[in-house]
């Protein structure tokens, strides 16, 4: 998602005009969900964005992020989502480190709608490991400018020279006379200031709150039960609904065989048609999840088999057959060299074909949304989102009403992973709107576990064919590639148009740093049918493993020890051999194995990644129990360039490394007869406390560009792991889980 937000998604902008349904496929219509609506219909045209822009220069107007009460308290309002990536503190860090005021006086909450907000390249998103690096510069120069504006009107009180003044944590203070004022009582008068065109930053030598591992704000709240989440919040008089969804993605309900005995279920108000699903309204949510779960609905039929719908037949083995016998044209998205002179003179040429499946998300809280027509004509909304003004113009859209007339708050997510982004019908808020209107009650729609499972927007199933060239001495002489699929940047941003390379599907494949010099990365796009979506680290979740399983494959084909073959790959690359090198000590050594440990074999694995502006390099050491993998540590030395809270880095590269571990291991979403066989947790396994490992994370800061954080600790774990089981068994796993790959049986 780094390349989304650097070069794809500001090269998609142009191409996101108005457009309705009658415009898409029947294959578009259904991975939308029935009566949703493509971006391109919920963004502003390009004279309005203009405008917009024009009119707003986003994050320069001091109080539209900043409140300073008259207690000296500060409110920031965040462009950005809080889902347990820790934004809220860091933000609070860089702005409080600027308008020298301590972490602990600071309330963070997630802005409204509004122009002011859209800072990263004229959109909002929270997402892509994006939100510290793209307003880092942007938040310090808010936190100065509204400290230089409080000097200004603390000199006029004090009828002294702006030079004489100081500040001290939420004080200004004129030293001379030993006088202070705090901002409280100056904050009216000089938030209607207008902001300096400059202000002069804090020399990073002096920094006192950032780079410092500071607790995070909301910490006291989430570990005394008393944090609020989309599924905790009420509204008075409401309705809870619950949905049954299709069984196939796009039939629809055409008959409730029993509508009349759910009807007289107690606390029912009533029974609904919706695109692609049924619900039931009622005065509780359990009362209505068991009346919609009693409700017996005749559905429309699939097509009976085809990849252009999600059809009868359809199956995850069946669509990975067809990615591999895919000839369709593909994109050129990376060339270097001459790579048909490098095979001509191979010494050896190997080959390899590597793929994963479907993920779910499986976030801790599930999807929910509350809607409510108000007596003014506004439409209002508690939605968990990653893109308020998106989500925004769709409900003005399905509300039918214009978009200032929505509210929209956006809660506290519990849990992100990219899955609250608007995916057609793999969202309730939709839901939401259409039953508030029907009922003219205030209505909040929660999905069970199971409706979450069923309509959850995947990471896609993914496919690449590798072809190598070494030379008389084992080294890679040559390296040739085809991914074909299709990823999230494809299907909701519209970057393949024009025969264009979608960088979500080949992320972590192309820019490699090793010193190849013979390189050819074909990207093939197949459309899939299911609803796919952005997943925690995008493409680098599953091509870096690709990538970095198969040079290990090539290392052990040319005789090389993998470790040693890549730093011999990054003698031009300083900042990458420094990584390799410093996560080789922070294991006390680089060793390959198998060896003995705990009356035991064990071996470790080694893979970088360069996800989203940072550089990773991990090591794990596995063993084998009973034909399962067993990783019992992960080394994870970690350049994100720079740091605002150490703390939250060292937290967020822990977690990923867990998501990363558990989609390496268990994780795998499969269709069959065009339905999805998971269900719920008993039937998806995730990553149990019991097979978490030790995780030791060093930071290195190497003074680069910052890069992100939430997502570069995720695509080294698969890599690192299977190369391990590989020195311990010799087999490399070319297809995720390892825990269908029968080890040792």
């Amino acid at each position: 998602m780094n390349a989304l937000l650097k070069t794809d998604l500001a090269n998609a902008l142009p191409l996101l005009r108005p457009q309705g349904i009658t415009n898409l496929s029947r294959r578009r219509l259904l991975g939308l969900g029935a009566g949703a609506l493509v971006l391109g219909a919920l963004l502003p045209a390009a004279g309005a964005r203009a405008a917009t822009a024009a009119a707003v220069k986003p994050g320069t107007r001091v109080p539209a992020f900043l409140v300073i009460g008259k207690d000296n308290s500060v409110k920031l309002l965040s462009p950005f989502v809080e889902g347990g990536q820790g934004i809220n503190t860091g933000l609070a860090q860089i702005v409080g480190e600027e308008l020298d005021v301590h972490l602990n006086r600071f309330e963070v909450e997630c802005a409204p709608p509004g122009a002011d907000y859209a800072i990263i390249n004229g959109l909002r998103l929270t997402g892509g490991s994006f939100s510290t690096r793209s307003s880092y510069e942007v938040m310090r120069r808010l936190g100065a400018s509204a400290r230089e504006m409080l000097i200004r009107v603390a000199a006029a009180k004090l009828d002294v020279t702006p030079e004489t003044l100081t500040t001290e944590d939420g004080q200004v203070v004129h030293a001379a006379s030993n006088r202070r004022v705090p901002y409280g009582e100056l904050a009216e008068q000089a938030l209607a200031l207008t902001p300096a065109d400059t202000v002069a930053l804090r020399d990073p030598a002096t920094f006192r709150y950032i780079r410092q591992p500071m607790p995070r704000l909301d910490v006291r709240a989430k570990s005394t039960g008393k944090a609020v989440y989309a599924i905790d919040q009420k509204i008075e008089g409401m309705l809870y609904a619950a949905i049954q969804h299709a069984p196939v993605l796009g039939t629809e309900p055409e008959r409730m065989v029993n509508e009349a005995t759910v009807k007289a279920m107690p606390g029912v108000h009533a029974v609904h048609k919706l695109p692609g699903a049924v619900a039931v309204t009622a005065d509780s949510w359990y009362r209505a999840r068991k009346a919609v779960e009693t409700l017996d609905v005749a559905w429309s039929k699939a097509p009976a088999s085809g990849f252009d719908a999600v059809a009868a037949d359809y199956s995850s083995a069946n669509l990975l057959a067809a990615l591999k016998a895919s000839d369709a044209n593909g994109v050129s998205a990376e060339k270097a060299g001459d790579v048909a002179a490098a095979f001509a003179s191979a010494a050896t040429i190997v080959e390899a074909e590597y793929d994963a499946p479907y993920l779910a998300h499986g976030q801790l809280e599930p999807p929910s949304s509350m809607a409510r027509f108000n007596a003014d004509g506004t439409l209002e909304l508690w939605v968990p989102n990653q893109m308020p003004e998106l989500f925004q113009g769709i409900a003005a859209k399905v509300g039918g009403v214009t978009p200032d007339r929505v509210i929209l708050h956006s809660p506290m997510l519990g849990g992100f992973f990219g899955r609250h982004f608007a995916y057609g019908s793999s969202n309730p808020f939709q839901q939401a709107i259409l039953l508030a209107k029907a009922t003219q009650r205030p209505v909040k729609v929660l999905w069970s576990r199971e409706e979450e499972f069923k309509m959850d927007a995947l990471r896609p199933l993914s496919f690449s064919r590798f072809k190598a060239a070494l030379d008389k001495d084992g080294k890679p002489a040559a390296i040739q590639v085809r991914t074909v699929g299709e990823g999230p940047m494809g299907r909701w941003f519209g970057v393949t148009a024009g025969g264009k390379v979608d960088s979500s599907a080949v992320e972590g494949i192309v820019e490699k740093p090793y010193a190849i010099a013979n390189r050819s990365m074909e990207y093939a796009r197949f459309a899939h049918p299911v609803t796919i979506a952005f997943w925690r680290s995008v493409g680098h979740s599953m091509n870096d493993y690709f990538y970095e399983g198969f040079l290990d494959e090539l290392a052990d084909a040319g005789k090389q020890d993998p470790y040693q073959l890549r730093l011999a790959l990054l003698q031009d690359r300083p900042r990458h051999f420094k990584l390799l090198e410093t996560v080789a000590k922070m294991s006390g050594g680089w060793r390959r194995g198998p060896y003995d440990a705990d009356g035991g074999k064990r071996a470790r694995g080694v893979a970088l990644a360069s996800p989203f502006g940072s550089e990773t390099a991990t090591i794990a050491e596995v063993s084998l129990e009973k034909s399962e993998v067993r990783v019992h540590q992960l080394w994870i030395a970690f350049d994100p360039g720079s740091i605002v809270n150490p703390a939250i880095v060292k937290s967020q590269v822990e977690s990923a490394a867990a998501l990363g571990l558990s989609a390496a291991l268990f994780e795998e979403l499969v269709y069959k007869d065009g339905q999805r066989q998971s269900h719920n947790f008993d039937d998806y396994p995730i990553l149990s406390r019991a097979s978490m490992p030790k995780v030791d994370v060093e930071i290195v800061e190497s003074g680069a560009p910052m890069g992100g954080v939430g997502e570069p600790g995720l695509p080294g774990i698969a890599p690192a792991v299977v190369n391990a089981v590989a020195a311990l068994t010799g087999r490399h796993v070319r297809s995720l889980p390892l825990a269908k790959a029968k080890l040792g049986v």
